[in-house]
């Protein structure tokens, strides 16, 4: 059941797919575990999409807000149709917002929370590692990938964490570049990121003023080699 899912979000165009079994998720803040989304949840389904290298290589950033956009539209289209395809198998799942609407907001500290944190579901599910940048950092796609989660009362396995693939100690690329200071190599100060990160432009557009934790991160363009392309 786990590869079938993982086959049927691949196939529909996610870059990456994992699971993480409800016990991996013992850690998780009062209400944000899974159990405070889902009774009877038992599996936690994550999945990706990747943004094209070239949208990083540029200084137009309003590609990359609307790639951005796009991306986490269309991952909430396939948390909803991996739902209806898990109950098709006889169990019942959950699609959760990709990004927005959020329920938790601090008006204080300017602080947002998803229903449940993808990075740290991605992390769990074997995606990869949270870097310095607070990213998650794929062995395939860098920290480009923009993430999903189905929520399921299936008792599917976990697979295996990702190893290897952390921020190097004495990297300090993306804490030392970050324009507000925003970052202490463990989280996001969210107040300092908004004052500058988006805003709008003199036609009332939304604008991406900043992205340079994603950009200047040695992982950012990263690829696999030609071989594994062609086995893909």
């Amino acid at each position: 059941m786990t590869f079938d899912i993982k086959e049927f979000l691949v196939g529909r165009g996610a870059s990456v797919a994992g699971v993480a079994a409800i016990e991996r998720f013992a850690a998780a803040p009062v209400g944000f575990h899974p159990h405070d989304v889902m009774a009877g949840c038992r599996a936690v389904v994550v999945f990706g999409i990747a943004l094209p290298r070239a949208l990083l290589r540029s200084e137009r950033r309003i590609t990359y807000l609307k790639a951005m956009l796009e991306a986490l539209a269309e991952l909430d289209r396939l948390s909803l149709l991996a739902a209806v395809e898990i109950e098709r198998h006889g169990g019942e799942a959950m699609p959760l917002p990709s990004d927005s609407p959020e329920e938790y907001w601090d008006e204080t500290t300017k602080t947002a929370k998803g229903i449940l944190s993808m990075k740290h579901a991605g992390e769990l599910a074997g995606l990869g590692h949270i870097g310095k940048n607070t990213l998650l950092n794929n062995p395939r796609y860098g920290n480009r990938l923009m993430l999903g989660a189905v929520l399921t009362n299936l008792e599917l396995p976990s697979d295996p964490l990702s190893e290897g693939f952390v921020c190097p100690p004495d990297c300090r690329i993306c804490l030392d570049s970050c324009p507000q200071k925003a970052l202490d190599s463990i989280t996001l100060n969210q107040s300092r990121c908004r004052e500058l990160i988006y805003g709008t432009d003199g036609h009332g557009q939304r604008v991406c003023n900043c992205n340079r934790c994603r950009t200047l991160c040695p992982q950012a363009l990263r690829r696999p080699p030609a071989r594994e392309w062609a086995d893909t």
